[in-house]
């Protein structure tokens, strides 16, 4: 007698350590940041065996596949077992990486006189 197991969706995440808490799960589902099989999430959603999961946190963005379904949190090596991340997934997870480490930045933030500078070079280029 075999017996489907079903897991939600928000406990799933935890369990599979991408949020530290079911809480931060949960609100990452509600804001839109995690869709499954190509719709947009709900904390309690079944997940199931090879269902497709995009989770986008902060600039990452993951696309895992269902391999394992726990409630249970444990350890990050039996964690990783949960799932595993496409090829497509991790290229273009590298690409951004090195896109960001080339973009050029600031040591410091503008002061009081260049941000009034910034403002009106901004409200001239906004007349022209």
């Amino acid at each position: 007698m075999a017996v489907d197991i079903y897991v939600r969706l928000d406990k799933w995440l935890w369990a599979a350590r991408f949020f530290k808490t079911r809480a931060l799960a949960k609100t990452a589902i509600e804001g839109g940041k995690v869709h499954c099989d190509g719709v947009r999430g709900k904390p309690s959603r079944q997940v199931q065996l090879g269902m497709t999961i995009k989770i986008r946190q902060g600039f990452a963005e993951k696309t895992v596949i269902v391999e394992g379904l726990s409630e249970q949190r444990g350890p990050a090596k039996e964690a990783q077992t949960l799932y595993s991340e496409t090829e497509d997934s991790i290229q273009k997870r590298e690409e951004l990486a090195v896109q960001r480490k080339s973009m050029p930045h600031s040591e410091h933030k503008p002061d009081k006189k260049q941000r009034r500078q910034i403002h009106r070079f901004l409200r001239q280029q906004d007349q022209d």
